[in-house]
C-alpha cells in the first residue's frame, strides 16, 4: 500500500514541479540558470524521494548497500534498465543470504 504512496506523491510533485512555471511565467524564461534548475528539479526531487527508501528496502543495510553499488556501476555502463534493475536485485538478495 505504502508503494503506491509513493508513487502518487512523486507523480504529483513531478507535475506540480513542471506546472508552476506555466503558471506563474507568462513569457519565455531567458535565464540560463533558472531553465537549468527547472530542467533538472524532477529528477531532484524523485530522487530524494526514493534513494532513502532504498536502504529500507531489504532490511539490512549492507546488502541494500551492495545492491545500490551493483545498480551505480552498471547503469554508469549504460546498461538496460532491466539488466540494472535484476543485478541489483540479485546482489542485493545474495548478500542477505549470506548474511
Amino acid at each position: 500500500m505504502s508503494v503506491w504512496i509513493y508513487v502518487a506523491v512523486m507523480a504529483g510533485m513531478t507535475y506540480l514541479i513542471r506546472m508552476i512555471p506555466f503558471t506563474f511565467f507568462r513569457r519565455k524564461i531567458r535565464s540560463r540558470f533558472l531553465n537549468t534548475v527547472l530542467y533538472y528539479m524532477p529528477y531532484a526531487v524523485l530522487s530524494a524521494m526514493t534513494f532513502p527508501s532504498i536502504f529500507y528496502a531489504t532490511g539490512d543495510t549492507v546488502s541494500a548497500s551492495v545492491g545500490t553499488v551493483v545498480a551505480l556501476i552498471l547503469a554508469y555502463f549504460d546498461l538496460p534498465l532491466i539488466v540494472v534493475a535484476v543485478s541489483s536485485s540479485v546482489a542485493a538478495l545474495a548478500v542477505g543470504l549470506i548474511l
